[in-house]
């Protein structure tokens, strides 16, 4: 990313999540944290550049930032609130899953029996696709269950030493690229993967 593509803050679009079993209404980022979203929490100095940041397989614009650990992704939510006001956060595992099935009762994707047709793209990849290029959920959210794993707050219900932070969501690397709602994945919150990302959740006000 060029110094000029920093020079202003793009707040990520968010879609309204009606309430769930459990869980009150929210507002989620209708696509993981872009590299465009991510250039002026750099620039402001909150944290220092990921690995991949300037690899030209993964620079991109519209691609989503990937290689940040889940200390950054929450530190990044905490800042847009210093932005742009309101409660911002990492989204709760249960929270995800409950945005991801767009409300359906128990879809294998988060559009229903699977991805639609040209959702996922085919052949060998060295990098994430771009953001955003196909079709919404049923609430209005992109790239829900492909393209990275997304951090959430939540620790992961598990006894593995160190450690982990749970995440949702498929990745560009696997052989499938793409989870069901309900499929879990954590990792330590240091760890840095070229298939990580993360999307923003937006409390509800009053």
């Amino acid at each position: 990313m060029s110094p000029a593509d920093s020079d202003r803050p793009l707040v990520p679009d968010v879609a309204r999540i009606p309430a769930g079993p459990g869980l009150g209404a929210f507002a989620l980022g209708r696509t993981p944290v872009t590299n465009e979203q991510y250039a002026a929490f750099l620039a402001a100095a909150r944290a220092l550049a990921p690995p991949w940041w300037n690899d030209p397989d993964f620079d991109r614009p519209r691609q989503p930032v990937v290689g940040v650990t889940w200390d950054e992704a929450a530190a990044f939510a905490a800042w847009l609130g210093e932005i742009a006001g309101g409660r911002w956060r990492l989204p709760a595992a249960a929270e995800w899953e409950h945005a991801c099935r767009g409300g359906l009762a128990a879809p294998a994707s988060a559009w229903g029996d699977a991805p639609p047709p040209g959702e996922i793209p085919e052949g060998p990849l060295s990098a994430p696709w771009e953001a955003g290029r196909g079709r919404p959920n049923g609430y209005g959210l992109f790239d829900m269950g492909t393209i990275v794993h997304e951090w959430c707050a939540d620790w992961a219900d598990d006894a593995r030493s160190p450690r982990r932070r749970a995440s949702r969501g498929g990745s560009w690397r696997h052989a499938v690229r793409w989870s069901s709602p309900r499929a879990a994945s954590s990792l330590p919150p240091e760890f840095r993967y070229s298939d990580y990302g993360f999307r923003v959740l937006l409390e509800a006000s009053g």
